[in-house]
């Protein structure tokens, strides 16, 4: 009789494992070595340096109003045009500031941007991959899933015991009660 139940667990293990097939991808390993990247890193590079060029070019101007401060306060300015100045620096110190993190800011969109059609490309190469090998999930290196066959997703199914209808490309809408 132990042998049967055994049996029985091992045949109802293997089938459900019959039914998943899942698989992992490196999508960062793919893009570099697509001939694409060396295009989007030459991009990336040329944009990088016309906002280096625009930092400098903020930050000489600072320069030269921290010197021209300088030598008018040695030359000896009155308080009114010491707070002026003061004031034009600190201003010139914020933009500069600012200029720096946006500028990091706007190289990681500009990146997305770039990028953008490579993962779109990689994408619709491991859709084809599941289709044909039927996997029903697929991770990515970080353990991530990006893929999941909708037979397999219980999202409907939990919105639903919740009480939360839900319309085909439609907001998540919780259902109203009565008395409500």
């Amino acid at each position: 009789m132990k042998h049967f139940i055994w049996i029985a667990l091992l045949t109802m293990s293997l089938t459900s494992f019959a039914q998943t097939k899942v698989g992992t991808v490196n999508n960062e390993y793919i893009l570099s070595k697509m001939p694409e990247i060396k295009d989007v890193e030459e991009k990336l590079k040329v944009y990088s340096a016309k906002l280096d060029s625009t930092i400098q070019v903020k930050y000489e101007a600072y320069q030269v109003v921290v010197e021209e401060y300088n030598q008018k306060e040695q030359e000896g300015m009155n308080d009114v045009m010491k707070k002026i100045k003061q004031k034009e620096i600190i201003d010139l110190e914020e933009d500069l500031k600012n200029l720096q993190q946006n500028s990091s800011k706007m190289l990681q969109i500009q990146q997305d941007e770039y990028l953008r059609p490579l993962y779109t490309k990689i994408g619709r190469a491991l859709e084809a991959i599941v289709k044909e090998e039927g996997y029903t999930q697929i991770f990515d290196e970080n353990n991530s899933i990006i893929y999941i066959d909708p037979k397999f997703d219980l999202t409907l199914k939990v919105l639903e015991r919740l009480g939360i209808e839900v319309q085909e490309n439609a907001e998540v809408v919780p259902e109203e009660k009565p008395g409500n």
